[in-house]
Parts: C-alpha cells; structure tokens; sequence
C-alpha cells in the first residue's frame, strides 16, 4: 500500500491545531483490516486513541466489527451514533454496573470486564437487584468477559490459576452472561524487534486460548476470545483459536510505535501544528506555541532507543526534520533543539518568525486528548474538521 504525499495546511489554521492527516489514516487503517482478514479473525478497534466517531465509521466501512471503549462516555457516544456491539475493556467498578443496565436497556450490546471474584459477585448482584424490580429483560442481561494476565503488565489473571475458574462459575451460576476471555500484551510495547514481537504476539494468544480451553473443560461457555494490542496484532503470525483482535493507536501511529519497529515516520497521521514565536540563538532553540498542554506530558520515547523528548519536529507539509525535537516544553511554549545539542547559527534563518511546523507525537492517545477537534486534511485537498470526545 502507498501513502499520498502530504500537504501544507491552509493559511487560516489557528496554531496550535490537531492535524490529521487523512490519507495516512486510510492507510493505516486499511493496513491493520487487511492483516486481521488474512489472519482470519474479526478486527475490534479500541477507539480510545481518535474518540472520533468519522474514524470509527471509516474502520466499519472496512469491516470492522464491533468497537472496544475505555470510558462509559465513549460507549454512550458511539451508541447514539450507531455502533450498539461495544466491550468496555476496564475492570468494572461496580458503581457503574446501572450505567451499564441503562446502555442495555436502550439496545446497546455492551459488555464488561472482571478480573476477580469480588468483581464477578458485584455484577452477579447487579443482576439479582434487577430480578427484584422487575426491570430485567432479554436485552438487558449483563454480559462479561474475563480478563487474563499474558504477560505480568497489568490487569488480569493468569490463565492457569484456579481463580479463573471461580470467577467463570460465580458470573454462569449467578445469572451473568460469560462470553470469554480477553487479555492486552502492553508488554509489547517494550519489544523492539520483530522476533520479540511475534513471540510476545504468541505469548499473548497462547495464553488467552489456553485460559478458553480451562473454562471450556470446566463446562463454561466462553465463546468470545479476543485479544490484541497494535504491536502484537501487526507482528502475530497465527491467531489459532482467537476470535477477535483489538487494536487502538494503529489509527494514527505515533513516536512509540516507530521506535517499537510497526510503524515508520511516513506512517503518523497526527501530528500537531505549530507556529514559531521566538528565538534563543545562544541556546540553540526555536521557540513555538504548543507546549505541553498541547503535545501532553508524555515522554513515552524516553527509555526508548531513540528519545524525541516531547516530539519528532516535521516541516508544514510533515517532512520529518531530522535530528529535531521538542526538548522541553512548558505549559504554552514548546522548546526546540538538536538532539545532539548543537549550537546551529544558522537557525533563526532557516526557522524565521511565524514559520509553521508539524510535531509528531509520542503518544498519539494522550496528545489528540488535549483538543476538542481534529483540523483533517483530507485526500482531496480540503480542510475539515472532526469533533472528539473526552470526559468519563
């Protein structure tokens, strides 16, 4: 697949703007679609990363079926849009087990996630509650995927513990829906070669299968295995027995994912835009106007084997600078440098007084969380602009 060549945006954009890049959005979403049908399983993207509704609909044009969601908003956005098959993939606080009835209720295919006894039990009440007022209904029932630990990064529980098969018996004998398991290898993120991230791929499908066939043995149902991460879902190299792969920031790629080896800069489709407001020759820096409350405060590439400190600097039309970051940033000033702290004397010209440039994030998530909207630069030419949501 080929990527169009990027373009200048127009004149009129206030600095500093979200941009994205449209083409390269396509690209990478029809990348990760293709992979998942040669591998034969279902693509469940996590839509966290874009929170934008115009994405999620370009990845169901694809084929995707169905969405993962991080927030009880996101899923309540995405149902009034349309898209009624949602996993809500963090642990289930049991304050929200109504919210989640509320969603039900309307029509929405909403299901959550346990990861112990004491989780499984508050869904198992939450049902019981319903059964006394009389509200349940067919449509309405709470579906729930167990999630298993593949590889010690977070949440979970290890596929071979006895626990799974209590919390599996506790959700099916308490009038709960099990659907499956579900695990995250975020551990892949700390994987820079594509041996590491096939076997971490295979770690993580491996375990997930194996944690189905327990429950299976045990007389459980568990139809739904899914698992899934960008890195792992572009590096596995089978998906026996899985039956749904999630992924979020493929959408836009972003510093992490280039250093981690699944993406290369020409791959980024979000970047944000910035003008130049000043100079410090003396110091070698070229000051602009997106600190951090702009690009974030995420230094994902600091343990990385390349830092881009606050971000990787592009020219307007998303020509990577090379050797060009944000070093530091405060809240409305971002700071930029040589990485090799070289004292360039010819700065200030090359990079005059209201010069646009483009900075690739380092994380796309965390930095498209600090705007209200995307400035799209679509294929035909045209500005437009894409709402986001934030909030819980």
């Amino acid at each position: 697949m080929t990527i169009a060549l990027s373009q200048a945006a127009p004149a009129s954009l206030i600095t500093p703007a979200a941009l994205l890049d449209e083409p390269r959005l396509m690209h990478n979403l029809r990348r990760m679609q293709q992979r998942m049908d040669t591998l034969g399983v279902a693509l469940r993207p996590h839509v966290k990363t874009a929170k934008c509704i115009e994405v999620a609909q370009r990845q169901r044009a694809l084929g995707a079926r169905g969405i993962t969601v991080s927030t009880l908003k996101e899923a309540e956005t995405f149902f009034d849009a349309g898209f009624d098959d949602i996993l809500y993939a963090v642990g289930i606080a049991p304050g929200k087990l109504d919210a989640v009835r509320a969603l039900r209720q309307r029509g929405c295919r909403l299901t959550v996630l346990v990861d112990s006894v004491a989780a499984a039990e508050a869904v198992v009440q939450a049902v019981v509650r319903a059964e006394r007022q009389a509200e349940r209904q067919a449509d309405a029932a709470l579906e729930v995927l167990i999630e298993i630990d593949t590889d010690d990064h977070r949440a979970g529980v290890k596929p071979d513990a006895g626990v799974l098969l209590d919390i599996g018996r506790t959700l099916h004998r308490g009038g709960a829906v099990l659907r499956g398991v579900m695990t995250h290898a975020g551990a892949s993120y700390e994987c820079y070669t594509s041996e590491a991230l096939a076997a971490m791929a295979e770690q993580e499908r491996a375990g997930c299968v194996q944690a189905a066939g327990r429950l299976r043995a045990a007389g459980l149902p568990c139809p739904v295995v899914s698992v899934g991460s960008t890195p792992t879902a572009l590096s596995a190299r089978r998906l026996d027995g899985v039956t749904e792969v999630r992924a979020g920031v493929y959408v836009f790629h972003d510093l992490v994912m280039v250093n981690v080896g699944v993406a290369g800069l020409e791959e980024l489709a979000l970047s944000v835009l910035a003008s130049v407001i000043g100079h410090r020759p003396d110091k070698g820096w070229v000051l602009v106007d997106a600190g951090w409350m702009a690009m974030s405060r995420d230094r994902g590439t600091q343990t990385q084997p390349v830092d881009y400190g606050y971000g990787a600097v592009c020219d307007e039309a998303g020509q990577p600078i090379d050797g060009l970051v944000m070093s530091s940033a405060n809240q409305e000033h971002g700071v930029l440098s040589w990485r090799d702290g070289r004292i360039d004397p010819a700065l200030m010209e090359r990079f005059a007084l209201g010069t646009r440039l483009r900075i690739l994030p380092n994380h796309a998530c965390a930095t498209a969380a600090q705007f209200g909207h995307y400035a799209v630069l679509t294929a035909d030419g045209t500005l437009a602009q894409w709402e986001r949501m934030n909030g819980w």
